[in-house]
């Protein structure tokens, strides 16, 4: 089987799976006792933490462990809207194609009172910093806008943006649940207050991630318990996997240029083999991406018939997010990037990571063609395309 769908999640490495190993089997005491055994978990939980932030140019302090990215998400965005609330500012400023962990719990907080605004996007998949500067208001209290979006991979203006936000006295959030481990990546120099991460993105395990946090800020819990993490994520971690993240965050940052160039080779390889197919068209901005990330348009196929037959052909894919793969309604972020719903339906998402061969590659190109003729070949709408009874769209 060909795994190409590496932004829903990545393979641990074996030197992750052995860095965690002595955590489950000799220190698997609980690092808030005061015990002997747990007083060396307590020294690993440290030693990850220091590690982590030394990937992303924080401090150790700065760093609280999390279940995954939502939930970092989710604790950002509560922190950053009630320390707004307590002086009389609502507004928040986000984008139309976030993470639904950041979508969900903007709509939640509008319940609450605060006011959301969603900036759009380019047909590109790019928002910029003038965006952001001439929408802010007095009353803004938080921007959240996503480092590297997950389904179409482009690349925002961070550290631009960052540095509006700043300017103006306003605390800004960035999900970089698809951006660690694949972009450098240095908090101060993005002027980033608050950043989001998750450890099966980049070779880790699942279930654990990181929210970094500007020392000053001040985190509201949203897990009520204990006072682990400094009393602001309740629950007793979860060594062997914050271990594990922090030897999988290591490896790809101390790994990060060779893995670039080569899995961006990979992807321009893809990009080019497919923009052949007849009315297709690539998703986002053609090079602001990440380096694995490819989505395409198919006009007059069905996304979901796609991705069973690649399946079939042993191509593991997607059609965006896979915390929305349930659903039939087309991707919000092709709808947001100016997609028709008709276009939409008929997309493939393939993510690559650095394990990936150019001999993966050579089996993709002659089996998305392949399918995708076969599934026009069945499709009334392609028929009525063919014949001019409707117009294409690509």
């Amino acid at each position: 089987m060909i795994y190409a769908d590496n932004a829903a999640t990545t393979k641990p490495s074996k030197a992750v799976i052995e860095a965690m190993l002595p955590y489950f089997e000799e220190v698997y005491g609980n690092p808030s006792s005061l015990h002997t055994p747990g007083q060396k978990a307590a020294e690993a939980l440290q030693l990850a933490r220091e590690k982590i932030a030394a990937c992303l140019g924080a401090s150790p302090k700065e760093i609280t462990f999390t279940s995954g990215g939502s939930e970092a998400d989710n604790q950002a965005l509560r922190s950053a809207a009630y320390l707004g609330k307590r002086n009389g500012k609502t507004h928040i400023l986000s984008t139309a194609f976030e993470h639904h962990a950041v979508l969900h719990t903007l709509k939640a907080l509008e319940k609450e009172g605060f006011t959301v605004e969603l900036l759009p996007v380019s047909p590109e998949g790019l928002v910029t910093a003038e965006q952001v500067e001439t929408a802010i208001r007095e009353d803004t209290c938080l921007v959240s806008v996503m480092f590297a979006q997950n389904e179409i991979g482009t690349i925002q203006p961070i550290g631009e943006i960052g540095e509006v936000c700043h300017r103006h006295g306003v605390l800004f959030h960035t999900d970089a649940v698809q951006a660690a481990g694949h972009i450098a990546i240095d908090v101060r120099d993005l002027n980033v207050d608050l950043l989001s991460l998750s450890a099966h993105k980049f070779h880790g395990p699942k279930g654990v991630g990181a929210l970094y946090a500007r020392s000053g800020i001040r985190l509201s819990s949203i897990i009520e318990g204990g006072a682990q993490e400094r009393g602001k994520r309740a629950g007793t971690e979860n060594l062997p996997a914050i271990v594990g993240m922090a030897k999988a965050l290591e490896d790809a940052t101390a790994h990060l240029e060779e893995n670039a160039q080569k899995v961006t080779a990979l992807r321009e390889r893809l990009i080019e083999g497919l923009s052949k197919i007849p009315h297709s068209a690539l998703n986002g901005d053609r090079y602001a991406r990440v380096p694995g990330t490819v989505n395409f348009c198919f006009e007059g196929i069905e996304g979901e018939s796609l991705l069973l037959l690649l399946d079939m052909a042993g191509i593991a894919a997607s059609s965006g997010s896979a915390c929305t793969s349930g659903s039939l309604d087309p991707s919000h972020v092709l709808l947001a990037i100016g997609r028709p719903h008709e276009v939409a339906h008929g997309s493939l998402r393939l993510s690559l990571s650095e394990e990936n061969t150019d001999e993966d590659v050579d089996t993709i190109l002659k089996e998305v063609p392949r399918v995708v003729e076969y599934l026009r070949s069945m499709s009334p709408v392609w028929k009525d395309l063919v014949a001019g009874k409707r117009k294409f769209i690509l």
